[in-house]
């Protein structure tokens, strides 16, 4: 062996406290890896668990399965930027074009939704999904967290009257995504809206105290000038908020408008919440980066799509 190579594999070790001869013998008797074992394809392929018989069920949760791995990929690129202490403008521009293809993908397979589904079938089994919903996707919630200040997924209707300042707490019950589940006149919550608190909300709480400094947006801030006014930056910077607020919404919304509005009437979703407001951008205006956009396009946000 290389005297190189050993040498740092021996320093390597030592910084753990560990014995590289120890570690070298246990070699001779591991097996080889192999891709099956290296990707779990076995058990990636038994994750699907269907509710009915119909077959294109498993169509929907090998769709959705696919999307958090892709939102995994996405908090991976992110959390390489907001755990850097300096980030360069090369290292920024290129996770953030590496975000928007993972995107744009994610924007472009909705077709597989669209046109892969048989309508009558989907409309049957979606009745044994009552009342788990995608709004239910934690991961997603996470990407959000990372890109952008609280202040920007705070529900228009709320906006102006929340003190930056607020409380984590205060701040969680008036965020965009809450008026999907929640009746704002009586306060009342849905059940789909508790049981998805109950899981979650501590663990995003936490999630949000990191990256209450630590988003995207935040990040780009905090950059000097000269790097702020890097077009290819900026451009990037733009183009992943355009995709995920605009292009990917607008494309899960004419899905599900695919499915829910027959015959003009709108089919309400399987947690009850009231989707069309809440996934329409031109409703809530959720815009990561509003300072990279021009007073017009800002008032015409996803009006004209």
């Amino acid at each position: 062996m290389d005297k190189k190579i050993t040498n740092q594999l021996k320093e390597k070790y030592d910084q753990i406290g560990q014995d590289v001869e120890t570690h070298l013998e246990g070699l001779l008797y591991s097996k080889p890896i192999n891709y099956w074992d290296y990707i779990q394809t076995d058990a990636l392929l038994n994750l699907q668990v269907p509710r009915t018989v119909l077959p294109d069920e498993m169509v929907f949760i090998m769709y959705h399965q696919i999307n958090e791995l892709l939102f995994k990929m996405i908090l991976g690129e992110i959390r390489q930027v907001a755990e850097k202490d300096k980030v360069d403008t090369r290292l920024f521009t290129s996770k953030l074009m590496r975000i928007s293809r993972y995107f744009d993908m994610l924007t472009s397979s909705f077709n597989i939704m669209r046109e892969g589904m048989d309508v009558n079938q989907y409309n049957k089994f979606r009745t044994t999904l009552t009342p788990a919903s995608g709004f239910q996707s934690a991961q997603y919630r996470k990407i959000e967290f990372a890109s952008t200040e609280l202040i920007n997924l705070i529900d228009k209707r709320f906006r102006n009257t929340i003190n930056r300042n607020s409380s984590y707490e205060n701040a969680f019950e008036h965020l965009y995504w809450q008026a999907a589940g929640k009746d704002y006149k009586t306060g009342k919550k849905t059940y789909l809206l508790e049981v998805f608190e109950e899981k979650y909300k501590e663990e995003f709480i936490r999630f949000t105290r990191f990256y209450n400094k630590n988003n995207l947006w935040t990040k780009f801030k905090s950059l000097p000038k000269e790097a702020r006014d890097d077009k290819a930056l900026i451009e990037a910077m733009r183009h992943y908020d355009y995709t995920v607020n605009i292009k990917w919404v607008m494309a899960h919304y004419n899905t599900a408008n695919h499915y829910l509005n027959i015959g003009g009437k709108t089919a309400e979703a399987t947690g009850g919440s009231e989707w069309v407001k809440y996934m329409h951008p031109k409703y809530q205006k959720r815009i990561f980066f509003p300072e990279l956009w021009t007073k017009e396009e800002l008032e015409n946000w996803g009006t004209n799509v």
